[in-house]
């Protein structure tokens, strides 16, 4: 029976041998057709992990946040001749704040075996590393673009922390990093807890967590590396 294997890839440009186990190149190493956020990316990805040489050789469709559910679907006939599929996030982990999670979905609508594969999720590694509340947390996605409403989001998501002693997860679009945290800092309460961690697995890798009263007093330049924040009120 054909398989979905949900192939993990670096938060990064490190050697995929750093973060990823050695089952994750062995799949790789049998799989020919992928599903991925970016081509171009994925090759690059695959070469490093084992396969330069082989890219010509292998299949691949494109899934974003601009793929039409109609033709996710037609994705589907890639394992109609029994061919396992991989699919591949552009960081981390497929499916998981990643337009791939509609084929799996499909693939579980059509008694497709989906097989997750063990790697690096950035938000995992942002909780662990921020001393914050890991007993219960909840992962709030991306926050509006735009300022007003992502300011009124960041006020709800500290009302609930508080409420519930939860710690809040939450990504930017590495552009509005440097403005979301200006408007957690504006917007918060000054003992509120911020983890701000940057380039997590990486060897300039920044995490730290310190009151928003202390952030304030500490200036800090994000920039566009990928970034997670945790909030605990």
């Amino acid at each position: 029976m054909a398989k979905l294997y949900l192939i993990p890839s670096p938060l990064g440009d490190n050697d995929p041998a750093e973060v990823l186990p050695r089952t994750v190149f062995e799949t790789i190493a049998s799989v020919r057709k992928y599903v991925v956020e970016e081509v171009r990316t994925a090759r690059r990805f695959l070469s490093r992990a084992g396969l330069r040489g082989k890219i010509d050789a292998l299949e691949f469709r494109e899934l974003n946040e601009h793929t039409e559910i109609s033709e996710i679907e037609g994705y589907l006939s890639l394992f109609e001749d029994g061919s396992d599929v991989g699919l591949i996030s552009e960081a981390g982990l497929p499916a998981v704040a990643d337009p791939g999670a509609r084929l799996v979905a499909m693939a579980h609508s059509r008694g497709i075996e989906v097989v997750p594969l063990t790697g690096p999720s950035s938000l995992m590694l942002a909780l662990m590393s921020s001393g914050l509340n890991g007993q219960s947390f909840a992962f709030c996605g991306y926050l509006p673009a735009k300022t007003d409403e992502r300011r009124s989001r960041l006020k709800a998501i500290e009302k609930i922390s508080a409420a519930h002693s939860q710690t809040q997860i939450f990504i930017e679009t590495p552009y509005r990093n440097d403005a979301i945290f200006k408007d957690i800092l504006t917007c918060c309460n000054p003992s509120t807890r911020l983890c701000v961690a940057c380039n997590v697995t990486m060897p300039d890798a920044f995490i730290r967590t310190m009151t928003v009263g202390q952030w304030r007093s500490t200036t800090v330049v994000i920039g566009k590396r990928p970034c997670v924040f945790c909030l605990l009120a």
